[in-house]
């Protein structure tokens, strides 16, 4: 697989606490430069990321992130202000505590109310796979399908594990109405981002791909 279709599938990320702006300058510049698919970052510096990339390359933050145990009316406010400051693309958190008590009808109930919140941009749905059983990932499969989100998403990257090509292929197997799957959490080399992406994975949540080709070259 060629290196830059690889790299047209990677949302460059920071979202390390410590984030300055400074360094997301960089990695937009970056993203940019070597023809991502989106540049990740933070909710408090979307508004300035969309006016210094101008465009020139969608923009995506993240939503009751890193736990998913924020209430529905913080995820619907968090949302409209991502969205109004710029934010192209959307990446929430599941409550995991709702899925494993089974409430799933409540938590369908919050994916789509993100949903409307989002006014027609990209929504993908983190489900934090370490914590959850192969049940649990179908399920959430099943959730996600019926939600209209665009995406799955395995992880924040925050948790006790990423993205594991296992889960990657249960998910490519139980997924419906043309949802997508985002791998992110843990994809170290171009190996890991080309099996993610035969496995069936259109997006890679990471920040290593772009290092590793500014190395290379």
């Amino acid at each position: 697989m060629e290196i830059r279709d690889i790299l047209k599938k990677v949302d460059h990320t920071l979202l390390s606490q410590s984030a300055t702006w400074e360094q997301v300058k960089e990695i937009c510049d970056d993203a940019v430069k070597y023809g991502c698919a989106s540049v990740c970052i933070p909710p408090s510096f979307v508004s300035r990321v969309a006016e210094y990339v101008d465009k020139k390359i969608s923009v995506c933050t993240v939503i009751g992130f890193p736990n998913g145990y924020n209430t529905t009316a913080t995820k619907r406010a968090e949302t409209r202000f991502a969205v109004e400051d710029g934010a192209d693309e959307i990446d929430m958190v599941i409550d995991v505590g709702m899925l494993k008590e089974k409430r799933y009808d409540d938590v369908l109930d919050q994916i789509k109310a993100v949903r409307a919140c989002c006014e027609g941009k990209v929504l993908k749905v983190i489900i934090e796979t370490c914590l959850l059983t192969e049940d649990e990932i179908i399920k959430m499969c099943d959730i996600v399908s019926a939600s209209g989100a665009d995406y799955i998403k395995t992880s924040t990257g925050f948790s006790t594990g990423g993205a594991t090509r296992k889960d990657v292929k249960l998910m490519a197997e139980n997924v419906r109405n043309g949802l997508k799957i985002k791998a992110a959490g843990g994809i170290k080399s171009l190996e890991d981002a080309e099996d993610f992406i035969k496995l069936g994975a259109d997006r890679l949540g990471t920040s290593r791909i772009v290092k590793i080709v500014k190395e290379l070259k």
